[in-house]
């Protein structure tokens, strides 16, 4: 977070993962960060987030739990575990569907783009 003066004050915490819901928000501007914000998401079996795009912001998914998949716009339908990793850069079209039996978790972080100084 920017003071007015131009000096970030946001301050580093260490908290735990939220249990049960759909969605918790981990990180926010500027309450918590100046350019980021984070969740975690947990889709039921047969659950999706909904076709989206975080507009000119990157996107990186951690999944945590689960089975699922996700689709996006020039890379298709690829299979996204627990472990795995998924990158969207900006004005990317996607969707994270479970396709497992069990809950599915993951954690997302949306980045803005910084401009060239």
């Amino acid at each position: 977070m920017n003071d007015g003066t131009g000096e970030n004050t946001a301050m580093p915490f260490v908290l735990p993962l939220p249990e049960g819901g759909s969605y918790a928000p981990l990180l926010a501007p500027p309450a918590n960060s100046p350019a980021m914000h984070a969740g975690l998401v947990t889709l039921a079996p047969g659950d999706e987030c909904g076709e989206h795009t975080t507009g000119s912001h990157e996107e990186l998914i951690v999944c945590l739990d689960g089975d699922g998949e996700i689709d996006a716009e020039g890379l298709g339908t690829s299979q996204l575990a627990a472990g795995h990793v998924a990158y969207n850069p900006p004005n990317t079209r996607h969707n994270v569907r479970n396709t497992g039996t069990t809950p599915m978790r993951y954690i997302f972080v949306v980045a803005r783009q910084h401009s060239a100084d």
